[in-house]
């Protein structure tokens, strides 16, 4: 007769009793979003799919000692955000193709960001990566834990509770961590801007040979 398995505390218990079936089927139902936090944390698809394994690992050794204190999903966060920010640590400076949401965030408010409709325009996919990679380079210049909160907050959408949870960091800590990680961003978009703009001035003033 095949077991079903339903009711998350069921699993947990199963779990914990050595049921590995039980703990594939819990996994299964988080597999695609830790993935994706462990890719926007990481930069990119390889080592975001080495992290989530290392993660789940992490999960199965650590259970035993999970207790209910808080949400299986917050207790499972929190072991892939603190095994990004470590993995962030031993390379600080890798480059990355990070998937971004249409807003980017500043000490001013969000800029939206016109992303080109990609799907059969080559030209348009191009420009598509183009700007993704920019951003990608204003948001890898931030600390890594600047970093970790603007990802939870602003890509992942996840409340001001849940990442004071995951990072075990108090609200006044998250939320200033916060408005500096959106500050600095917003200097260096700036900044960004601007040299783009010496640079097309220059360009222009060269004139072009006929």
């Amino acid at each position: 007769m095949k077991t079903v398995y339903g009711d998350e505390k069921e699993l947990l218990a199963r779990c914990r009793q050595g049921d590995l079936a039980a703990y594939d089927i819990l996994m299964q139902r988080y597999e695609k979003k830790i993935y994706a936090l462990c890719r926007r944390m990481s930069g990119n698809s390889f080592d975001a799919e080495d992290l989530a394994q290392e993660v789940f690992l992490k999960a199965f050794r650590a259970l035993p000692n999970f207790h209910g204190q808080s949400a299986f999903s917050t207790w499972l966060f929190r072991i892939a955000a603190n095994t990004c920010l470590d993995e962030r640590r031993r390379r600080k400076r890798r480059p990355a193709a990070l998937p971004l949401e249409k807003m980017l965030p500043t000490e001013d408010g969000e800029i939206r960001v016109e992303v080109p409709d990609k799907s059969s325009d080559p030209l348009a996919a191009a420009l598509n990566r183009e700007m993704k990679d920019e951003i990608q380079e204003l948001l890898d210049q931030l600390p890594p834990k600047q970093r970790s909160v603007v990802i939870l907050r602003d890509l992942q959408g996840f409340s001001y509770e849940e990442i004071s949870r995951m990072l075990k960091i108090n609200m006044g800590t998250l939320k200033s961590r916060l408005n500096r990680a959106r500050s600095q961003l917003g200097k260096l978009y700036r900044r960004q801007e601007e040299q783009k703009s010496r640079t097309g001035h220059l360009k222009g003033g060269r004139g072009v040979e006929t």
